[in-house]
């Protein structure tokens, strides 16, 4: 749902698939994640999961 809100909103992102490149495992833990997705933005705390609040402030 993340992914299409972004797409639906013409927000740019990059996707960093945990199964495909599991050494994203290790930095999402490092960085005290343990859910996904994970998004980060410029200007925002990261967060996980589907958040529309904050979705709408990244498509802003």
């Amino acid at each position: 749902m993340t992914k299409r809100f972004l797409s639906e909103h013409n927000v740019e992102f990059e996707e960093r698939n945990i199964n495909q490149n599991p050494e994203y495992v290790s930095y999402l833990r490092d960085h005290g994640f343990q859910a996904v997705p994970v998004v980060e933005a410029s200007g925002l705390p990261a967060f996980y999961g589907f958040r529309p609040d904050q979705l709408t402030k990244i498509a802003g």
